[in-house]
């Protein structure tokens, strides 16, 4: 249920590129899911994270344990323990390529 509301959350202020990397069965991993998105500036990716944090905490009573990147809004980290949120600007994303990292990983 908390990932639905995370979805919700990003697509309510029109995030990007929504793509979820199913960690559940794999060993030693620090959560079960991490979530990726983007925004076009710096407005929309702190409006998102805005966003899943009022329709996790309104719906399901649900706080994030830590957040990260709120001061530059280039990425911004929403850690949910059981789930971690990272939205980037699309730029800082290509740049980083978080997918393609945990991807070789697995």
């Amino acid at each position: 249920m908390l990932l639905k509301k995370i979805i919700e959350g990003i697509q309510m202020v029109k995030g990007e590129d929504i793509s979820i990397i199913n960690l559940k069965n794999k060993k030693n991993f620090i959560c079960d899911y991490f979530v990726l998105c983007n925004g076009n500036t710096h407005n929309q990716v702190y409006a998102i994270s805005q966003s899943i944090e009022k329709i996790t905490m309104k719906q399901l009573q649900e706080k994030p344990w830590h957040i990260e990147g709120l001061k530059s809004k280039k990425w911004i980290l929403v850690d949910y323990i059981s789930i971690v949120v990272h939205i980037f600007q699309k730029e800082v994303r290509l740049y980083y390529n978080i997918e393609n990292l945990w991807n070789q990983n697995l």
